[in-house]
């Protein structure tokens, strides 16, 4: 078949038995382990001839591996002319400075106007089968009213170097992500941690809740107040904010149950609704010209998944949150 590719190999006798999916991940270094594991699924693996089709399946040494890599198919999502801001590009990943708004992954709702829509026609014939499918590779996600910075794998090869960073959250690894956010009150402490597990509400299927440690993902996040707003009567703060991992909406949930929600948000700072009484009316206008929560992906830092080099970035406050932040200061 056009595009297709067949590797063999033969293992030592001496090597103790192993996963499959173990296995070929150190033999095929350019594939993503989860992409090797559908290959398995897919019946494209076979072992002395016959199909293997158990990713965990125990392989001994001695024994002869044949991996078929079909080409990739068109991608589901289709390319669209959207605009981006680029910071950082080249044959491997892209860092996107991305815009409140621009949601990240087509799903139900949003099937198209996407972050991957807009890259799939930005990148073209650059991308590689990842999954199996010409798109780019998401290893992080913003939430669509956060803005800030995002990278994006484009082949196989920086998808998993980049996802394995991300698994890691930086405990042990270069990754560093921190967050500029704004939050009603001011905390009691200059530097804190939140450590509380999160999952969906069993209420509202839109929202995360902190619940016990054993109904929930583990997460924390560390946070450092930066300035109070207005220094002088302070109703709000500043805030820096930084993951130690990567849940759905963890900012967002642990400022809100440290008692500090994001201004601007309507999920989990509803009951601080009468507090914007109390602003002044260039505060009140600023808050409502922002419509979303004040949430900035302020700084991006990884290992280059090719060079291994040590890439930093940062995206200063988009005009919403300047003007929002400039109303309190003045």
């Amino acid at each position: 078949m056009n595009g297709e590719t067949r590797k063999e190999w033969i293992l030592e006798e001496e090597v103790p038995a192993e996963r499959l999916d173990r296995v070929l991940a150190r033999l095929a270094t350019d594939l993503s382990r989860s992409r090797l594991q559908a290959l398995i699924r897919d019946g494209q693996v076979e072992i002395d001839g016959a199909p293997a089709l158990d990713p965990s399946r125990k392989i001994p040494g001695g024994v002869r591996i044949a991996l078929t890599v079909p080409p990739a198919v068109p991608p589901e999502p289709q390319g669209e002319a959207i605009a981006l801001v680029i910071v950082y590009e080249d044959e491997d990943l892209i860092v996107i400075d991305k815009p409140a708004g621009l949601v990240v992954h087509p799903a139900a709702g949003h099937d198209s106007g996407t972050l991957v829509n807009a890259l799939i026609a930005h990148c073209g014939e650059s991308l590689s089968g990842i999954g199996g499918v010409k798109r780019p590779g998401i290893v992080h996600r913003l939430d669509k009213d956060t803005s800030g910075l995002l990278v994006v794998a484009k082949n196989d090869r920086a998808h998993q170097g980049l996802a394995e960073q991300f698994a890691d959250h930086g405990r042990t690894g270069p990754l560093e992500r921190a967050y500029l956010a704004m939050v009603w009150g001011v905390p009691t402490r200059q530097h804190g941690t939140v450590e509380a597990a999160l999952a969906r509400s069993t209420h509202n299927r839109e929202k995360i809740a902190v619940v016990p440690e054993e109904r929930g993902r583990y997460a924390i996040t560390h946070y450092e107040l930066i300035e109070p707003l207005p220094a002088s009567a302070p109703l709000a703060s500043l805030v820096r904010c930084v993951l130690e991992t990567g849940r759905t909406h963890q900012i967002r949930v642990h400022m809100a149950h440290l008692g500090h929600p994001l201004l601007g948000d309507s999920l989990y700072g509803s009951g601080f609704k009468t507090k914007a009484n109390r602003l002044s009316e260039p505060q009140q206008l600023s808050l409502k010209a922002l419509d979303r929560q004040a949430l900035h992906a302020a700084v991006l830092g990884f290992e280059h998944p090719g060079t291994g080099e040590f890439l930093r970035f940062e995206s200063p406050l988009p005009a919403d949150m300047e003007a929002l932040l400039g109303s309190f200061r003045h």
